[in-house]
């Protein structure tokens, strides 16, 4: 499988980690709220089809991209890096900030 890096272009699966799915909210790190922990923790998609992904690019520049895969024929459709597809609440706060 070849995933096409932004910054390093098309290079070999192996380069890369798989990190995630995309899109998950994560729950607020001071929750004690152990069923929410548990859901975000051990319940998972498992689509056949089209799957939103987070990789990193380990064995090259080290970026997180988000790439969008089909799981039954490995085909890739998108990938851009995932800093540019942060929930909209993050990029207001971290452009406030500057």
């Amino acid at each position: 499988m070849i995933i096409t890096c932004p910054y390093c272009g098309p290079r070999d699966s192996s380069e890369f980690v798989y990190r995630e799915e995309g899109g998950r909210t994560r729950p607020d790190p001071a929750s004690t709220d152990q069923a929410e922990w548990n859901a975000y923790v051990y319940d998972r998609l498992n689509p056949a089809g089209d799957h939103d992904e987070i990789w990193q690019h380990a064995g090259g520049c080290r970026s997180h991209l988000r790439v969008m895969r089909n799981t039954l024929t490995h085909g890739i459709s998108s990938v851009a890096l995932a800093r540019d597809h942060g929930r909209p609440h993050e990029r207001r706060s971290r452009e406030t900030q500057a």
